[in-house]
């Protein structure tokens, strides 16, 4: 996609505003406002090509555990993915999200918490947990199937109170991807490839978005279409030449919208109000231009929307 340079966007600034160089503290200020337009074109829209993923693996996450303070160690506290089954007890495996090397598993006879562990996929698709130091284990009288079940859990040491939750929460970063700004839709399958993919319906919260209903309790992964975050321009340096000389990488097609509005944001600032509101309606049909182009495309109707009638039955 075309980009320009934040150089250009600068000078360009400064040529609506009639100067050949803004005064230092002048920059700075306009490059705030530019950064304050930048953000208020990102938000106009949740499928801006350059910012939309569509459908992308990422991992469920199954478990929160928390309450190891006193311990010995406390990486236990943390968020945990569902690995498969125990290749000796068939119940679940899980792995820290964090720190990998917490494993959570049952050992035919208890569930157990160690740090320093290792799970070995096998053959037929099942995990072998090797090598651990103990930190908790299960200490209820009658044993559990399910480890979210368990009411009391045995610390290595001191007095802590381990609580497990059960989740299934997609958090905003995963290791090797982008880092969530916004959760747009969540699908079982890959979604907007061939066929019709399960829909998801989920809340979000600071965490993450939490799915629920997740078709198969042994599922630990979905796809998830969402917004990148949100990065603002940074220019190094504070003199004038820094901001014109920038060759930091400005949208192209937001360039003409941010370069109207942070101008009609430095007419008011000068008090220039009259010519400050003929600048903002520049800056607004410079953007509407570059909403219904993202309309054109029919985004709105096949990322963005459900779309499905007796007579159309969208892949999705």
């Amino acid at each position: 996609m075309q980009t320009r340079t934040y150089g250009d966007l600068f000078k360009l600034i400064q040529s609506l505003a009639g100067v050949g160089s803004f005064a230092p503290s002048e920059a700075d200020d306009v490059a705030n406002l530019i950064n304050r337009r930048f953000l208020q074109a990102f938000n106009e829209s949740p499928i801006w090509p350059r910012y939309f993923v569509p459908s992308e693996k990422r991992d469920i996450l199954s478990l929160t555990l928390s309450g190891a303070t006193s311990s010995t160690d406390t990486t236990v506290n943390q968020n945990y993915k569902l690995l498969g089954a125990n290749t000796t007890g068939g119940l679940n495996v899980y792995q820290g999200a964090t720190t990998t090397t917490v494993i959570v598993y049952n050992t035919g006879t208890a569930w157990r918490v160690d740090t320093a562990a290792s799970a070995t996929e096998q053959a037929d698709g099942t995990f072998t947990v090797s090598g651990g130091t103990q930190q908790f284990i299960e200490a209820d009288a009658i044993k559990k199937d399910n480890i979210t079940d368990v009411s009391t859990f045995t610390p290595r040491a001191g007095t802590d109170s381990l609580l497990v939750e059960g989740k299934n929460l997609i958090p905003y970063a995963q290791t090797g991807k982008a880092t969530v700004g916004s959760f747009n839709r969540i699908f079982r399958k890959q979604a907007f490839l061939n066929n019709s993919a399960h829909e998801y319906e989920f809340f979000v919260d600071f965490t993450g978005a939490n799915i629920l209903n997740v078709v198969f309790t042994t599922d630990n992964a979905a796809f998830i279409s969402y917004k990148k975050e949100f990065t603002p321009f940074s220019v190094t340096g504070t003199a004038v030449s820094d901001f014109t000389s920038s060759t930091v990488e400005v949208p192209a097609e937001f360039f003409a919208y941010i370069a109207h509005a942070t101008y009609a944001d430095f007419l008011r600032m000068d008090g220039q109000t009259d010519k400050a509101f003929a600048e903002e309606n520049t800056a607004s049909v410079a953007l509407a231009l570059e909403l219904e182009k993202v309309d054109i495309i029919s985004n709105n109707n096949t990322v963005n929307k459900r779309f499905s009638t007796y007579v159309n039955r969208q892949s999705r």
